[in-house]
């Protein structure tokens, strides 16, 4: 048999192969066991410690719980109908023009206040005074002619009763004197009507209130057609709201009306705050199909001119008092699955939960029908760790948190804040150029060192 080099190297080529991938194989499995290892001891290093941060940050039963409580009360508590309403003026007043001029002055300034009977302004008034003087002229002159008609029927009469004269022409006289009287009376009328319309060409307040914009200026002709009218006066004091009940509250408004005037409160752009006072005053004879509520009219005071027509404003309709109810807090009431309750505090201070009754409950007040008495302690604040049995202590320090009116600058990951890293590098190469600080070593991050 003849030997062949060339195989046995091809061979030997092929083994050397074969085990270098062996052994790069047994290298990344080493590599991976190892790696898998170190992944295992970081997960579990990492679920041993939050585990014992959250067994630090548990509560622990032993410990009291810091609360607020509140002791309940008997008070006298209205109970009111809150609505949204609309501001409007009591008498609103379009001034026009009743006889047609050119207009002479105008006696106003805008937003001015005036009263009932102030001259506006005054439209020229030659032509309804010659009117005027023509009217008594025609009356003087009937009055004449019907002065010497009567002293003519006293000399037919006479002429009469003496066989002298006829009767008929007595008669006939008489006549003429009732015919002229007739005149004289028509003349007076005719008088009356030219000088009420002299009057009118003086444009008086019809209300007092606030004069608006005017609507004309001086100089104008005037025309009793004119729609816009030469300036609007509205009553300001006292002012009215009309405002809107949902339709299940008729019955007690209507029970409460009939006992007495209700009053009603108006609040500030604030929501809480009272304005003003002032009582109902009529209350519509039919719902609105469209929307289901009432219309209910009130009047107010208005003294110091915080309501303004046209406002939106919040009211709230007082129609029953409760008598002696008790009362508390609003944050002591908790809702649960099985409804309202409450946190009591009994012997040892532990708390139980207690099932109330609430009637009614506002943002400061809750009344409660049932379930608790004035000898009874309730928590009104610390409910985050409380539960049944658990045992409190009462603050009188307690502080609640408070939200960040501002956000808070972001710190960066060496310590510094955000937005202060050129500042950092700036100190850093500072620092690097100058000698180490005492017990450590030069900076090189953005953050400031922190204090010792």
């Amino acid at each position: 048999m003849l030997f062949k080099p060339e195989l046995n190297e091809k061979a030997k080529a092929a083994g050397e192969g074969v085990a270098r991938v062996a052994s790069g194989a047994r290298r990344r499995t080493v590599s991976i066991a190892v790696w898998l290892l170190i992944i295992g001891g970081l997960g579990y290093l990492g679920w041993t410690y939050f585990k014992k941060t959250e067994t630090a940050t548990r509560t622990r039963p032993d410990l009291a719980i810091p609360v607020l409580a509140a002791t309940p009360r008997i008070e006298d508590v209205p109970v009111y109908l809150d609505g949204v309403g609309t501001v409007r003026a009591l008498n609103n007043v379009t001034v026009r023009a009743q006889v047609s001029g050119k207009l002479l002055s105008v006696n106003f300034k805008e937003g001015q206040d005036v009263k009932k009977g102030d001259v506006l302004a005054e439209i020229d008034p030659v032509i309804y005074q010659a009117q005027y003087d023509q009217a008594v002229a025609k009356k003087a002159q009937d009055e004449a002619t019907l002065a010497n008609a009567r002293m003519d029927l006293i000399r037919y009469q006479q002429l009469a009763a003496s066989k002298a004269g006829s009767a008929q022409q007595a008669d006939t006289q008489k006549a003429l004197v009732a015919q002229l009287e007739a005149l004289v009376k028509s003349d007076q009328a005719a008088i009356d009507n030219a000088q009420a319309t002299l009057g009118y060409t003086k444009i008086v307040a019809p209300l007092s209130g606030r004069a608006g914009l005017r609507q004309v200026d001086q100089g104008n002709i005037v025309q009793t057609s004119d729609a816009t009218g030469v300036v609007v006066i509205t009553q300001l004091q006292p002012i009215a709201i009309q405002f809107s009940l949902p339709q299940q509250q008729i019955f007690r408004v209507n029970t409460a009306s009939a006992k007495g005037p209700l009053a009603v409160d108006v609040f500030g752009n604030d929501g809480k705050t009272v304005i003003d006072t002032g009582k109902v005053t009529g209350i519509d004879n039919q719902v609105d199909q469209t929307t289901g509520t009432v219309k209910v009219k009130a009047e107010f005071p208005n003294a110091n001119f915080q309501l303004w027509p046209g406002q939106f404003v919040n009211v709230r309709l007082k129609v029953n008092t409760l008598d002696k109810a008790i009362v508390i807090p609003t944050a002591a009431v908790q809702r649960g699955p099985a409804g309202t309750f409450v946190y009591v505090i009994g012997q040892d201070n532990i708390v139980s939960a207690r099932h109330v009754t609430v009637t009614q409950q506002s943002e400061t007040l809750a009344v409660i029908a049932s379930g608790i008495t004035v000898a009874d302690q309730v928590v009104t604040t610390g409910f985050a760790n409380l539960s049944e049995g658990a045992k409190v202590t009462i603050s009188t320090d307690y502080q609640a948190p408070t939200p960040d009116l501002a956000p808070r600058k972001q710190q960066r990951p060496g310590g510094g804040e955000k937005g202060q890293g050129q500042r950092g590098e700036r100190r850093s190469g500072q620092k690097e150029q100058g000698a180490a600080p005492q017990g450590g070593q030069p900076q090189t991050g953005g953050g400031t060192k922190a204090p010792q």
